[in-house]
């Protein structure tokens, strides 16, 4: 939790709120590995399998809430090196769907220099954690797009 004047200072989101831009799971479609994706989260989840036929099926899920409950199903095998290459798909999601949709960029770029802080109470990779000591990764992943973007003028 943020008090005071730090708020101001700091970006925060959920990246499952299909509300706001710079989430995971809004609404802004992305074409990726020749297949067009209704969300990043659908892309994230799929890329989770190297069964083509059960990440068409995540492809085809109706929202991206449903995406991630496939994405968490044990009965296909998730990749075995998947821990160590999560980021990079997420990266890959954001940074197209920055390409795709400008609007998205402007309001990642809007941000100025200011720290993202995913908000999730429950996740300590992607989010802070309850007690904020959580790895973050959402936001690291968010500033270095950012820092991409920028640096692509």
């Amino acid at each position: 939790m943020v008090f005071g004047s730090q708020q101001a200072q700091r970006v925060t989101l959920s990246r499952q709120d299909s509300n706001h831009t710079l989430s995971s799971y809004s609404p802004h479609p992305i074409e990726l590995d020749g297949a067009e994706w209704p969300t990043v989260e659908h892309y994230y989840q799929a890329m989770k399998f190297e069964d083509v036929d059960y990440r068409e099926q995540i492809r085809n899920a109706t929202s991206p809430a449903e995406a991630a409950k496939l994405g968490k199903d044990k009965k296909h095998g998730r990749r075995k090196d998947w821990d160590t290459i999560r980021a990079t798909y997420m990266t890959r999601g954001l940074y197209i769907k920055c390409r795709t949709h400008p609007e998205v960029a402007q309001v990642l770029l809007n941000t100025a220099e200011q720290p993202i802080m995913e908000t999730s109470q429950y996740d300590y990779y992607w989010g802070c954690g309850r007690d904020t000591r959580g790895h973050n990764t959402y936001g690291q992943v968010l500033m270095g797009i950012r820092g991409k973007l920028r640096g692509e003028g």
